[in-house]
């Protein structure tokens, strides 16, 4: 696995990240602590958690109070794996509202997590810590939460790529747990069809969760033998964050170029 390598960016804009958010409480503890690794690695920067459903406080109410605070510019950052509904749709709807209320307010719209190679190095790390290392014969299922839009399941297919060519793994496939096939059961019964001795799940979400749950049970009640935690909190997503947060201070603010 490598090591993450972080920025030193000026890290006078306040980040405001936006977490999807869930009933279960242990993906708002897990997103909580994350930001908290991220605080401690650049205790200069003013970060705010926010949650677009299930949790509070909202997106729009955390970048109203910074406005009333005296902010001039924000990082807005959405934490998530990959660019889908929430990210195209969802949250620039809540930044037009925002921009209306506050139209000095400088907004700068950082990339979703993922795609990104340190995201594969936490896969790695998961994986290990599970007790499954690279080897010819171990397969590895790619279990994400799934999406109705292609390209967030391409990008996770890309993912299973890159995963398998880190190698020396016998095969990395993607399955996921809703909206897109092959659902997880299948994806491990394939697997064991075509002769691997040994299935590991690689669980390619942010959270412990209601995905998280049903990638551990339907994968292992179709025959895996590891199943790994989800990404949550570790020093390589920490570092994701503070690189999608710089790479956002160097683009043009919101306001100042198209929608995001």
């Amino acid at each position: 696995m490598r090591s993450p390598q972080l920025n030193s960016a000026p890290a006078g804009i306040p980040l405001v990240a936006v977490a999807h958010g869930s009933a279960d409480p242990r993906a708002a503890a897990t997103v909580e602590a994350l930001f908290a690794r991220v605080r401690h690695q650049r205790p200069d920067l003013d970060v705010r958690v926010s949650y677009l459903d299930h949790v509070t406080p909202p997106p729009d109410e955390v970048l109203a109070a910074l406005a009333a605070e005296g902010a001039g510019e924000v990082v807005v950052l959405p934490t998530l794996l990959t660019a889908a509904y929430h990210s195209k749709v969802d949250l620039p709807r809540v930044l037009e509202r925002v921009r209306a209320d506050s139209p000095w307010l400088r907004i700068r719209y950082a990339t979703t997590l993922g795609p990104h190679p340190l995201l594969l190095d936490a896969l790695e790390r998961r994986l290990a810590e599970a007790g499954a290392t690279a080897n010819p014969d171990t397969a590895v299922v790619l279990a994400a939460a799934g999406s109705s839009d292609p390209h967030a399941n391409a990008v996770v297919a890309a993912a299973a790529r890159d995963l398998a060519a880190r190698g020396p793994w016998r095969e990395v496939r993607t399955a996921f747990a809703s909206a897109a096939r092959p659902s997880l059961a299948e994806a491990v019964e394939e697997l064991r069809t075509a002769g691997a001795q040994r299935v590991a799940v690689a669980s390619y979400l942010l959270a412990e969760g209601f995905f998280a749950d049903r990638v551990r049970t339907h994968c292992t009640a179709a025959g895996a033998q590891i199943v790994s935690a989800p990404l949550g909190d570790c020093p390589e997503l920490a570092a994701v964050v503070l690189h999608r947060y710089d790479e956002a201070l160097r683009a043009a603010p919101v306001s100042e170029s198209a929608a995001p």
